[in-house]
């Protein structure tokens, strides 16, 4: 498998890096101050700009008929939005290994809050399913902080683990059984999408923390017998699988969303219809600002438009993972590669659901549809990312040797991967 290098190989040349974290000196004061990555935090602000625009083209004829007012989606999202880079420019201004300190307490409160929805008078029940917590005129959806505390959790575990993590029982074992206990709780309410998302960044962590394919192979069979148990013992699941294979002979049933999803982006071709003239959200297609916001995309920016969406999420991959590999500790790099993969993923996730690659599940657009714990969380997440990329920047600021050295070192940085493969005996 793959593990990282030695944290002191990778280090070039240049000032030394104080015990208590790049940034800081010995006793912990701050000597460089943090900048914000302006790769990640302008492509986030640009999604988010283009989510609002979205989802007032989208809700606002569902907002007028059912409020009375055009605006009451949009501005909910906006306050939303505003909290969430309130939130990740906090947070991009810590350092992240101080997030170690508390990786336990994280996962408890995860577990606390994944509680709390089936708690009378607190959890609210929609659809069928308890996945929110009143707080006073807001809702709260735990499983989206649970998501961002275990990949916190699961990094600072896996980087302690080391080389033990090839131990089945006292190594492999308790990261992924605190991580089941998780995704149990998830699958009670029952949240099989956001489930599945949370199963598959766990997999990418263990694998890239050196997890033997071996284990990876049981665990991953396990899995796929719960979610698959999951979906046989469901009725309405095996409706939405057998829709999802012949969307059409479930027309006015399972398959109805699918079908109106296809014919949006159908409509819309190469260069869409043009922004606010979509027809399919027009009482058509169900939640048109929420889970199926990418065919509203689709039918109204086109083809262009909607491969656009896609590039800025495999471009935001594609920034985090190379923060990941720049990364001198294994913590800072599991970090970073855990929150990039959630966030990518799930915008994935819900562009093959829109497009009928996937079965329907209730997963939203990342910083894109409207849905308050969602854009605030992964806000959070891209915080992270940007705290992880700012400390291994201050790390990486040149001492007062020469510049012949300090050239050296990155050259040498350059040429050696993060990542690397492993002998076996």
């Amino acid at each position: 498998m793959f593990e990282l290098r030695s944290v002191s190989r990778l280090r070039p040349p240049g000032r030394r890096v104080p015990p208590n974290g790049p940034g800081t000196d010995g006793e912990g004061r701050e000597l460089i101050r943090k900048r914000i990555d302006p790769v990640i935090f302008f492509v986030s602000l640009g999604l988010v700009a283009f989510g609002v625009v979205m989802v007032f083209s989208a809700s606002h004829i569902l907002a007028l008929d059912r409020y009375g007012d055009a605006f009451h989606f949009v501005k909910r999202h906006v306050l939303w939005a505003a909290l969430g880079f309130a939130c990740m420019l906090a947070i991009s201004q810590m350092d992240p290994q101080h997030l170690r300190k508390i990786a336990y307490p994280l996962l408890i409160a995860s577990v606390l809050a994944l509680l709390m929805v089936f708690a009378p008078g607190i959890g609210k029940e929609a659809g069928g399913a308890r996945r929110w917590v009143m707080l006073g005129p807001f809702s709260f959806q735990p499983a989206e902080a649970a998501k961002v505390g275990l990949v916190i959790f699961l990094a600072h575990c896996l980087a302690l683990k080391g080389e033990r993590l090839n131990h089945w029982l006292y190594g492999f074992l308790p990261p992924v059984g605190f991580a089941g206990i998780i995704l149990a709780l998830m699958l009670i309410q029952p949240d099989l999408g956001t489930a599945t998302l949370t199963a598959a960044v766990v997999g990418v962590l263990l694998y890239l923390a050196g997890a033997r394919p071996f284990h990876l192979g049981v665990c991953a069979l396990a899995t796929g017998f719960v979610l698959a148990g999951m979906v046989v013992f469901a009725p309405w699941r095996m409706k939405r699988i057998f829709a999802f294979w012949d969307p059409f002979a479930a027309a006015k049933g399972a398959g109805y969303q699918l079908i109106q999803s296809l014919l949006a982006i159908a409509r819309g071709g190469l260069p869409g219809l043009g922004l606010g003239e979509g027809k399919q959200k027009l009482f058509y297609l169900p939640e048109p600002h929420t889970d199926f916001i990418y065919a509203v995309v689709g039918e109204e920016l086109g083809l262009i438009g909607a491969l656009c969406v896609a590039a800025a999420f495999l471009f935001l991959l594609w920034r985090g993972f190379q923060i990941a590999a720049r990364c001198e500790d294994f913590f800072s790099a599991l970090l970073a590669a855990g929150v990039t993969f959630l966030v990518a993923a799930q915008g994935f996730l819900n562009m093959a659901v829109a497009t009928g690659l996937l079965p329907t599940t209730g997963i939203p657009l990342p910083l894109i549809s409207i849905g308050g714990s969602s854009l605030v969380f992964t806000l959070i997440s891209l915080g992270l990312l940007i705290s992880v990329e700012s400390s291994q920047h201050a790390a990486r600021q040149p001492g007062p040797g020469s510049p012949l050295d300090a050239a050296a070192g990155w050259i040498s940085r350059a040429r050696k991967p993060i990542f690397r493969r492993r002998a076996r005996s």
